[in-house]
């Protein structure tokens, strides 16, 4: 009897030459990076880097059994500090790409898929890194941003290393 295999597929968010906001990509490129040079089976991981919120993400997300989302975060705490959190843990409302103003957040997204028959993700992870320079023109990240990225790395690593239900 062949088990079915758990799907992920990880999102780093943000735009790539808004500074800080493309923390997500960055940390998204370097898991796959370590990814291919690790016994992880490719095959089970996609790695996608995506500037979507709402209902386009979610459509990225059908067909997953599980995602993990990396995105630059607004946060009243040390920038370059890293959180991470079940995407049901965050306020349902805009938190830079997980929604905009034209749009609807993930979660309802998420649910509207489901009541539509989409086969999404029960688990949904979101590393989030606080940033206040989203909105400066740079394909670098800041400092304090940049020097986060390994440790997010790690928990992205980290993550994909639990067992999950197939």
């Amino acid at each position: 009897m062949q088990t079915k295999k758990s799907k992920t597929l990880i999102v780093g968010l943000g735009n790539p030459i808004l500074g800080d906001d493309g923390v997500g990509w960055k940390v998204a490129e370097e898991v796959n990076r370590q990814i291919s040079l690790s016994p992880f089976e490719k095959g089970d991981v996609e790695i996608a880097c995506l500037s979507l919120g709402g209902i386009s993400l979610m459509e990225h997300l059908i067909g997953y059994d599980r995602a993990i989302l990396i995105d630059a975060f607004a946060l009243d705490e040390p920038i370059g500090s890293i959180l991470v959190l079940k995407l049901n843990d965050l306020p349902n409302y805009s938190a830079f790409h997980a929604t905009s103003a034209h749009d609807t957040s993930l979660q309802n997204a998420i649910q509207l898929g489901k009541s539509m028959g989409a086969h999404l993700p029960e688990d949904v992870v979101v590393v989030g890194i606080a940033t206040k320079h989203v909105y400066d023109f740079s394909e670098s990240l800041s400092p304090p941003v940049a020097e986060a990225v390994p440790q997010a790395v790690k928990f992205v690593l980290d993550l994909l290393k639990e067992k999950k239900p197939a």
